[in-house]
């Protein structure tokens, strides 16, 4: 009998790592999704995880509890720091979480040495994004050297993969692929001061892109709103 392939794939509720997740089910993996309650100010991003993680078949879904309130230096985890309407100005926004890729990454590949993993999925993206650093793909390709030079299992000789499908594709063909591989995008929260209901502000940079997204894959966008939305 053949032993299924597992796979851990970080969701944060949004449609990029609800795309991913479609993506690792289409290529055959056992899904074991993991989220993370770091403070953020948009929490309804933790119950759309679960929402897509269900809806997507994962065979387990854990939420790993982490205060990042502590060290703060976000507008995501420090309510003193106003959430920007969507800027084209250049530089790394105040919406970045230090080092938050880094820590959700190595949290994953320790489950995924648990597992018996060989491949992590996170859905970063250096197309249509805020400019953070910890979505370029030099930086993908530092960790997964380090996780094999790390754990156990990559001092055995099994090769650990970071998968990051999306990392070159635009917001519009993200969801695109995503509606091939039936994701339902209602479930999924963009929005950075999502309200408890999941409903979005409209001004943010997360929702522009998502916004943009949608339109320029000629498709109506889900997204319920608690503000005015942008033009």
């Amino acid at each position: 009998m053949t032993t299924p392939k597992r796979a851990v794939i970080l969701v944060s509720g949004g449609l990029d790592s609800a795309t991913v997740l479609a993506m690792a089910r289409g290529e055959g993996y056992d899904c074991y999704t993991l989220a993370f309650d770091y403070g953020q100010r948009h929490r309804a991003e933790l119950l759309a995880a679960e929402r897509v993680s269900k809806a997507l078949c994962a065979v387990e879904h854990k939420v790993i509890p982490l205060d990042l309130t502590a060290i703060g230096g976000s507008a995501l985890t420090d309510n003193s720091i106003a959430v920007p309407d969507h800027s084209e100005e250049a530089g790394i926004p105040v919406t970045y979480v230090p080092a938050r890729n880094t820590v959700f990454l190595s949290i994953g590949l320790g489950w995924a040495e648990v597992l018996g993993a060989d491949d992590i999925f996170i859905g970063v993206n250096a197309v249509d994004y805020s400019g953070y650093p910890d979505c370029r793909p030099d930086f993908i390709e530092a960790f997964e050297r380090m996780a094999n030079l790390a754990t156990k299992a990559g001092s055995e000789g099994h090769s650990l993969r970071i998968r990051t499908p999306l990392i070159d594709l635009s917001k519009g063909e993200i969801i695109r692929r995503g509606m091939a591989l039936g994701v339902d995008y209602a479930l999924t929260v963009s929005c950075y001061q999502a309200d408890a209901d999941g409903r979005a502000c409209g001004k943010c940079d997360s929702c522009y892109l998502r916004r943009e997204g949608f339109a320029a894959a000629g498709l109506d966008d889900p997204t319920r709103y608690w503000g005015s939305v942008a033009e």
